[in-house]
């Protein structure tokens, strides 16, 4: 996924496409790795700091999350395409000193923890993304894509600034429709297991009665959240990564319509130089 996003973002940037993107800092979980003599694997951890790679932006959020408020922070990266034009990528980063212990490393490992530190880092991307995006000036946007379903609360953030005077009634079904006119979603995963799905006990104590109440009342949690079935719910437009996978996607999701983009990949990023030239 990673490669995949990030080729995507160097194509946007060749083709001068107005786009932005968001992430998870991720500072550990990297590793060196060698063969022995014997050719077993050797892994050893591999450190690498922000610091000397992104820019530290000043633009700080809150966050509530398990009943505290965390802060977070961003880093940039920019993609410069082959004209000049840039296409910014953001690094949602909660390693503040004004955050619990426990809090300062919610994004530290990729995939890591268990479902209490995914669902805190999938609330991270979703709901902190699109703050953090607003916080920095972007509020014109008129498409928000999801890559895989880790950061669907993104939608449930977008649904809350249609009632910002009426933050705790219902969301109406026009409110929903206006949201999905905005999103779309491309599905990876091609097995069941594969789909984040979250304990509705779980869910309420991470993200607060109001805001897991909200999610109810749209008939999302039916004794667990599907994070996939969030974010098809919410998009307009849902494609899986090939045909053989949006012929699976449109099994294992029945009533949805799922239609299918072949992955790609920026070719000038992963062409040798020798065929670089010869092309």
């Amino acid at each position: 996924l990673g490669v995949l996003a990030g080729d995507m973002l160097r194509s946007a940037a060749d083709l001068e496409i107005p786009m932005v993107a968001v992430s998870l800092i991720h500072r550990k979980g990297y590793f060196d790795q060698r063969l022995d003599a014997q050719g077993n694997q050797i892994e050893s951890p591999a450190k690498w700091s922000p610091e000397s790679r992104l820019k530290s932006l000043p633009a700080r959020i809150s966050l509530s999350l398990q009943g505290r408020e965390v802060q977070i922070r961003a880093w940039q990266y920019d993609f410069s395409g082959i004209t000049g034009h840039v296409v910014p990528l953001f690094f949602l980063d909660a390693d503040l000193p004004e955050n619990d212990s426990a809090d300062r490393g919610l994004t530290d490992f990729l995939f890591g923890g268990d479902e209490r530190y995914r669902l805190c880092q999938e609330a991270i991307l979703g709901l902190g993304g699109v703050a953090m995006l607003r916080k920095l000036g972007y509020r014109d946007i008129r498409l928000f894509h999801m890559n895989e379903g880790h950061s669907a609360l993104a939608t449930l953030a977008l649904a809350e600034e249609q009632t910002p005077s009426r933050p705790d009634r219902p969301f109406t079904e026009i409110e929903v429709e206006a949201v999905r006119r905005s999103c779309v979603f491309t599905t990876h995963t091609p097995v069941p297991a594969g789909h984040d799905r979250f304990p509705a006990e779980l869910v309420y104590q991470v993200l607060g009665n109001g805001r897991a109440g909200a999610l109810a009342q749209l008939q999302l949690m039916d004794g667990s959240l599907n994070m996939t079935e969030l974010a098809l719910r919410f998009s307009r437009f849902v494609n899986g990564v090939s045909m053989r996978h949006g012929e699976i996607s449109r099994a294992m999701f029945p009533n949805c319509r799922i239609e299918a983009i072949t992955n790609g990949v920026h070719a000038a990023t992963w062409t040798g130089a020798p065929f670089a030239t010869l092309y």
